[in-house]
């Protein structure tokens, strides 16, 4: 078991971090930027300590910082929850070298499946379906000719890095050379690599992945699927486990697509498969692999009643797997709503500021992590993230009224919030019957406008 922890994160999840680790009676360092001295993570901590300014760059990115931190303090392990370092394979090598646990999975596997190029040569080899694609292209010939092989439409997807950039969708050839510059610049200022290839477009597809635990002792098993289809420029906006609408056979073989891909590469700790689904096709295929925890995770702990973050602490301090794939249970049904300080109205204008009221709703199957409370000063300096409202219930319906009651419930003043954005996509018809894809929103907001790009009033 580890005995202290310095968590490399921020926000809800830090705060989430420092409470797992209560549970286990594992001390909790917590990390912060100066922008961060009065957040909850650090009030509710066993000991904080400043690592830099509140740019990214000179605090919750700096390696050194954080590694100093950690042995100053007498850590024996770092988390670092989601974004920023979580899925860089040289800071969890620096920090296997600086004898720290890294809870996660080795470097050598956070690299090999940060490529998607190499990734999907790896799920190709362990017999995971992908999506019609090519090799690196590195011209404007080269891109033809995949083109000419896979056909219109294509995505133009860069290797390295992920949360949407680097991508672009070509429907007609003459797009093709805007695509390929537009995609490539993004993607080396993004990820420092401005390799690119080529997958066949899939029109209304959707989002689902499976979420895997693996120790370092052979086990490997998944808890499920989620949908994570409602995304606004590629960011997912509501989630839900399980993902509705699967037919019981793709749904069976996804998830064991997903353990044998886990472990093909010697996983170990928690992970994510991510699939493109066809429902016109019905076919699934291989998306990328997150190698870290995802915001989504607790739609899953509320259908299988497990802690994922307590596991992946027991994982790391080199414990067994205490579940079997036998014991893992869904049950029920469970949604999770983004909560973002941003002004929908105003195109998801970012709202820093203080927040003057925080009320959040309670009740039975009614869950928030959040960061958050009156008072409190969201910084502009980070992503827009103020918490993740889930509702469980026995069945989807059930679950989508106890959500429209808990947003209904949920008061937040003083800044711009997306709660009513939020109300009015789980409210809808198309969202209740699930016809939806990952390009829904998108496709909606565009029906708002007028035909200037005006919101419709």
């Amino acid at each position: 078991m580890l005995r202290r922890v310095l968590v490399a994160n921020r926000g809800e999840i830090a705060v989430r971090i420092v409470r797992a680790c209560r549970e286990l009676g594992i001390e909790s360092v917590v990390a912060y930027s100066q922008a961060d001295r009065d957040s909850l993570a650090v009030r509710e901590s066993d000991r904080a300590v400043c690592i830099g300014p509140p740019r990214s760059e000179d605090s919750y990115l700096n390696q050194a910082a954080i590694l100093t931190a950690a042995m100053g303090t007498g850590a024996d392990a770092v988390h670092p929850g989601y974004g920023f370092l979580a899925e860089n394979a040289d800071f969890a090598d620096a920090c296997r070298d600086a004898g720290l646990t890294f809870v996660g999975p080795p470097g050598d596997v956070i690299r090999a499946m940060g490529n998607k190029l190499a990734a999907r040569a790896t799920a190709a080899r362990l017999g995971v379906p992908l999506v019609p694609g090519s090799p690196q292209v590195r011209d404007v010939s080269e891109a033809r000719a995949a083109i000419a092989e896979i056909g219109l439409p294509v995505l133009i997807k860069a290797a390295a890095g992920g949360g949407g950039r680097g991508i672009r969708i070509v429907r007609e050839e003459s797009q093709l050379d805007a695509a390929l510059s537009g995609a490539a610049a993004e993607a080396e200022a993004a990820f420092g690599d401005g390799s690119l290839f080529i997958e066949r477009y899939i029109e209304r597809a959707r989002h689902v992945e499976v979420q895997v635990l693996a120790d370092r002792h052979g086990h490997t098993i998944h808890l499920g699927d989620r949908d994570c289809s409602l995304q606004r420029r590629y960011q997912k906006v509501v989630e839900e486990a399980p993902a509705p609408d699967l037919p019981d056979e793709v749904r069976n073989s996804m998830r064991t697509a997903a353990v044998r891909l886990a472990a093909g590469v010697g996983y170990e700790n928690a992970g994510t498969v991510e699939f493109v689904y066809d429902r016109q096709r019905q076919e699934y295929h291989f998306l990328e692999m997150n190698t870290r925890i995802q915001v989504e995770h607790p739609v899953t702990e509320a259908v299988t009643g497990l802690d994922l973050v307590q596991l992946q602490l027991q994982i790391a301090g080199g414990s067994p797997l205490p579940v079997t794939q036998e014991d893992v249970t869904i049950t029920g049904h469970a949604i999770e709503c983004r909560v973002t300080a941003e002004s929908a109205a105003e195109g998801f204008r970012p709202s820093p500021g203080r927040i003057t009221r925080w009320s959040a709703p309670t009740g039975d199957g009614i869950r928030l992590d959040t960061h958050c409370f009156s008072g409190y000063v969201v910084p502009p300096f980070y992503d827009s993230l103020l918490g993740k409202l889930v509702t469980l219930a026995p069945n989807r319906q059930q679950a989508i009224s106890r959500m429209l009651d808990a947003l209904a419930g949920m008061d937040v003043q003083g800044i711009q919030t997306t709660i009513a954005y939020l109300t009015e996509l789980v409210g809808s018809d198309e969202f209740r019957a699930f016809d939806i894809s990952t390009t829904w929103i998108e496709q909606r907001a565009q029906a708002h406008l007028t035909p200037e790009g005006a919101p419709r009033r």
